[in-house]
């Protein structure tokens, strides 16, 4: 089958892409989809399309263990605005009101910045991807549409700050899942009583991967070739990018009924909730839950 009506390659990791800022996370996944050539593929832990840096691309059966991906800490690098506020949070939007920032010290701004370390609880931004009812938070901003959104509790686990030059705010920020830089941003704004937006924001850490284990995407467009031997050398095992969740190996008997849908019980004891399976050829097969009676349920199977 000639490659223009083939439906893609069955390549099975994950591509750790560095991801340019004006792209959206779709984009960028269509992109590297096609250079691959991949049957199929999916991103997790999207970025705004502002944003540069880690961008986790699952080629494949990958594509099954990304959800689990989406637990995993974060680290950034930000700029925030002193003394403008956008509507979206960050310099892409439009600037809805401005505030004197000149008499702010930076003693008053490290003590605010500092106020965020620790469990936090804070509220979405109106231009999320959360939805209501089924409809994408973004959408109802764009018609003009704002809705009360529950405060959400979140971890900052460090920020560090970095500087403060003519305006512009620049810190270090290891969060956990589900914590927005542009709210952050927008709640120290506020905490220094003028308001602020992000207007540089990347990604330099997801998990246990640090940005420079990633890879720009001109750099691999530069090792396209006939074999697809150099691209396929930045393909990660997804196994390695789940290195919070512990291992279980199965026998031949259990190999056999979990890959047939059928629960296995445990001999192991202090096992975790969450288990990486791997069969008795040790190939990882995907992941498994534990339940409270010892029994290991499949939970996202590679087939």
């Amino acid at each position: 089958m000639s490659r223009r009506n083939a439906k893609g390659r069955d390549i099975n990791g994950i591509v750790l892409l560095d991801k340019d800022t004006g792209l959206s996370s779709n984009a960028a996944l269509q992109k590297v989809k096609r250079l691959f050539f991949a049957k199929k593929a999916g991103h997790t832990g999207s970025l705004d399309p502002l944003a540069s840096g880690i961008l986790p691309i699952c080629l494949g059966q990958a594509t099954k263990v990304a959800q689990f991906l989406l637990d995993d800490d974060k680290r950034y690098f930000v700029r925030g605005k002193l003394g403008e506020i956008s509507d979206t949070g960050d310099c892409e939007g439009k600037i809805i009101k401005t505030q004197a920032f000149e008499h702010v010290t930076e003693s008053q701004i490290i003590d605010a910045v500092m106020s965020f370390k620790g469990d936090i609880l804070q509220i979405p931004p109106m231009y999320s991807a959360l939805k209501k009812d089924g409809q994408p938070l973004y959408k109802l901003a764009r018609q003009g549409i704002e809705i009360e959104r529950p405060a959400r509790p979140v971890t900052i686990h460090s920020i560090d700050y970095i500087s403060y030059e003519q305006g512009v705010l620049t810190l270090d920020v290891s969060c956990s899942k589900g914590t927005y830089i542009r709210s952050l941003i927008q709640d120290i704004g506020d905490k220094l009583g003028c308001g602020a937006h992000v207007v540089e924001l990347r990604r330099t850490g997801f998990a246990h991967i640090d940005i420079s284990e990633a890879i720009k995407f001109s750099d691999l467009e530069a090792l396209a070739g006939d074999d697809y031997e150099q691209l396929d050398a930045h393909i990660f095992l997804s196994e390695n990018m789940l290195p919070n969740i512990e291992s279980f190996t199965l026998d031949a008997a259990q190999t056999v009924d979990i890959k047939y849908g059928r629960s296995i019980a445990s001999n192991q004891q202090d096992l975790s909730h969450k288990l990486k399976l791997f069969d008795d050829q040790k190939q990882f097969i995907g992941i498994g839950e534990l339940s409270e009676d010892g029994v290991i349920q499949p939970k996202r199977l590679f087939v």
